[in-house]
């Protein structure tokens, strides 16, 4: 499954990824993985959820973010649920790919039981209309 976590900038994305991670962790059975692009929330996330920096790995296109993705999924049998923020800063980003994005990263979360969530900077009503009940809006 895949959901979008839509809302303008500074409407609470971030902190709705992170909130969530930690209460999937302390409910759930699996690992957590969440992606930034940096390690300004290793204080914000419980010390079981993993955060990686994934501007250590190269990750610069939609195919590489989706091997990626595919990478940690195969590697870890226990991974439930992945966490996506900064996507725009992560890879160049386009309206127009999102339905891609969506059709290629829940192909593979299906095939693994997994979750992924990814923090978008567009309101719901922004996303085209085939995504937009996979959308749930961050506000704080």
């Amino acid at each position: 499954m895949i959901k979008f976590i839509t809302g303008a900038k500074g409407s609470g994305k971030t902190k709705w990824l992170i909130d969530s991670a930690n209460k999937e962790y302390k409910s759930g059975n699996g690992n957590i993985a969440f992606i930034d692009v940096d390690d300004d929330h290793i204080f914000s996330l419980d010390f079981n959820v993993r955060l990686i920096n994934v501007t250590e790995y190269k990750v610069r296109s939609l195919a590489a973010l989706y091997g990626f993705v595919c990478g940690m999924l195969a590697m870890d049998y226990d991974l439930e649920r992945i966490y996506i923020d900064s996507i725009y800063k992560i890879v160049d980003l386009k309206a127009e790919d999102l339905e891609r994005v969506y059709k290629d990263l829940n192909e593979v979360a299906e095939a693994n039981n997994a979750c992924i969530y990814i923090n978008i900077d567009k309101l719901t009503e922004e996303m085209p209309e085939s995504l937009r009940q996979y959308c749930e809006e961050a506000s704080l």
